[in-house]
């Protein structure tokens, strides 16, 4: 009987040190998206490509562009960038706890292990973001008269001359779908590898 015990808890030990691999894959993942480009943007007449690009953080622009445009059309406020660094931190913080926390938590009727609504809640949020990331930049393209995707003919405000605009979403943004997807997914199968023990 005790070998047996034994048995069950070296088979649980090992389930739970796989998930905490798994864990750190998944944030791996979604640190690798997270600094990959989501978009880009090419104006004709500009030596180059990637004359705007968008991070999670916000976009960033050749001094063609920020000397030529609006920076309200393609910038967010002062608050996002640190927001958004925030945000990065408290996930890989929660990513890590959660690989080490056997709490429980009662949402209603429902009890579920904290560890797994944390991983759960970092991959859905994160998802959202690149959700929300691509609607701002629907807004703010359709206040530029221009496509968030795809090929745009687009009047500058100050020269009044025409210009040719060619944007796409990058690797990096469906990284960041896949890899909120991949951290949800390991939420919902965490009671495969970890398992509470019977008393």
């Amino acid at each position: 009987m005790a070998q047996t015990a034994a048995t069950v808890a070296d088979r649980g030990t090992t389930g739970a040190w796989i998930f905490r691999v798994l864990i750190i894959a998944g944030a791996a993942f979604m640190l690798y998206s997270w600094f990959a480009p989501w978009w880009s943007a090419k104006v004709s007449g500009i030596p180059g490509d990637n004359h705007l690009v968008l991070h999670p953080w916000g976009v960033d622009a050749v001094a063609q562009v920020r000397a030529n445009a609006d920076e309200s059309l393609y910038s967010m406020p002062w608050f996002f960038t640190p927001f958004m660094w925030a945000y990065l931190a408290v996930c890989m913080l929660g990513l890590a706890a959660s690989m080490f926390i056997d709490r429980r938590i009662s949402l209603g009727r429902i009890n579920l292990p904290l560890a797994a609504v944390i991983i759960g809640f970092v991959g859905f949020s994160y998802m959202a973001a690149a959700g929300i990331a691509y609607g701002i930049g629907e807004l703010k393209a359709s206040w530029a008269g221009s496509n968030f995707v795809g090929k745009s003919t687009i009047k500058n405000a100050m020269t009044g001359t025409k210009i040719k605009m060619e944007s796409e979403l990058l690797i990096g943004y469906w990284f960041a779908v896949a890899s909120g997807g991949v951290l949800f997914l390991l939420a919902l199968i965490r009671f495969v590898f970890v398992r509470t023990p019977k008393v």
